[in-house]
Parts: structure tokens; sequence; C-alpha cells
């Protein structure tokens, strides 16, 4: 059962896109996911409380820095994956979604700004590999690519991220209305209309490309479980469709 956590200190990176995309794109493989968000602007959760997605996906929210490790853990004996939307600014969340990771993916822009915000990231984990010992596998995802034009400055990024080692992965979120329609519409992406969303059709070559990726690169060992329903005992904040929507 891994843990992913989706990190970048500035806002507007793409982050909450990449987590939403990986999440439906892994539920719709039969896995059992749960998205733990602790953005104070709620977006996932939003989406969720309308979208209706099925039993495969819950979604925590308003989740603090001494319930983030509890609410991870009533999770681990349901979930296939657990991935963490962490705010779009500098948290004190960070450091210990961090230190509960499995692996952890930083969705970059290409702009000096934005990577500078995954720089933060990327050095705190290294931070904590030289003076902890502890190594946390991350590899950052390039996001809201522009889908003809590789620009001066997405070049720039990528130089810089080979030049520290740091992994790429392949394939980058592309921008797509379909990946706006998402939060507007409250629905998957398989569930737009491709008469009212331009260029579905590449939209979900995009996100089926992207989660083989992840899938590969975070691997889930499947364990049967005796009860599938998550326990709520001692949590002080809803984790299911239900109970979200009062909230």
């Amino acid at each position: 059962m891994p843990i992913i956590t989706f990190a970048n200190t500035k806002g507007g990176a793409g982050k909450t896109t990449a987590v939403l995309l990986l999440a439906t794109e892994l539920m719709r493989r039969s896995y059992r996911v749960a998205v733990i968000d602790t953005d104070p602007q709620r977006w996932i959760s939003r989406w969720f409380e309308g979208a209706n997605p099925g039993p495969d996906l819950q979604v925590a929210t308003y989740i603090s820095v001494s319930s983030l490790q509890k609410t991870i853990e009533a999770y681990r004996t349901w979930a296939d994956y657990i991935i963490v939307d962490l705010p779009g600014a500098q948290s004190p969340l960070l450091a210990t979604a961090l230190g509960l990771s499995d692996h952890v993916l930083i969705p970059i822009q290409g702009s000096s700004m934005d990577a500078q915000g995954g720089a933060q990231v990327i050095e705190l984990l290294q931070y904590l590999d030289r003076k902890g010992n502890i190594r946390i596998p991350h590899a950052v995802v390039l996001s809201r690519v522009n889908s003809l034009v590789t620009t001066r400055a997405l070049r720039a990024v990528k130089t810089l991220l080979a030049e520290r080692s740091v992994r790429v992965l392949d394939t980058p979120i592309i921008e797509r209305a379909a990946y706006r329609d998402m939060f507007e519409y409250r629905r998957t992406i398989y569930r737009l209309d491709p008469e009212k969303t331009s260029n579905l059709d590449k939209a979900i070559a995009n996100a089926e490309r992207y989660g083989d990726e992840v899938e590969t690169l975070v691997p889930v060992m499947r364990k049967p479980v005796a009860d599938n329903a998550v326990s709520l005992a001692g949590l002080s904040r809803p984790l299911s469709p239900t109970l979200a929507a009062r909230g």
C-alpha cells in the first residue's frame, strides 16, 4: 500500500490536477484509492462531493498536521494507494507528509518560479537523506505543458533537473480543456461529453500514459482484505461521500 505525496510550495503548478488524474486513473484500473486533501482550497474534496465516483475512491478532508498520520493509518487496510495532496504554499504539513511517504511526485510547470517551488521540496528531501539517512524516492512530473510548443523555460527546467540528478517522468501532463472540465462538471475524465470537451480523446490518452508510468514506478502489492469499509473511529472529519457532503 504505497503512499504518494504531491508537493510543490508554489500554487498554480498543476498539482491538484495531477492528483485527480492519477487517483481517477488508478480507480479505473480497479485499485482502491484514498486521497488525503490537505489543501485549504479543497479542490479535490469539492470535486468529490459532486462527482460521486464510486466506492473505490475515498477523500479525507480538513486534515491538519496532528491528524495526518492518523488519517493515513485509518486507510492502510483498505486502500491500494494513498495519495496526499499538499497545499501549494509553505506548510508545516510538508515535512510530516514527506516523512510518511513511499514516493513523492513534484509537479512543475516550465517556469522559473515553479521550479523554485519544486526545488524547495527537493532540497528538503535531500536534507532528510543527508542528515537523517531517510531516503524517499521522488520524481518530477512536468505539468500544464503546451501541446505544441516546447518553451525555452521548459528546456531550462529540464536541464536544471538533469544537473541535480532528479528523475523526470517521461509523460508530461499536457494542458487540456478536459482537465479543467473535470473540475467544472465534477466528473471523471471518462464521463465528460466529447461533444462539449475538445480533444477529449487526446486528454484520455495522456492520462492513461501518465497512469501507466506511475503504476510502474510505484507498484502495489495487492492483499485481500476482510472488510472493505474504512473505519471512521477516532477521526474528526468525514471520510465518506455522504459525510463529506455535510462538511
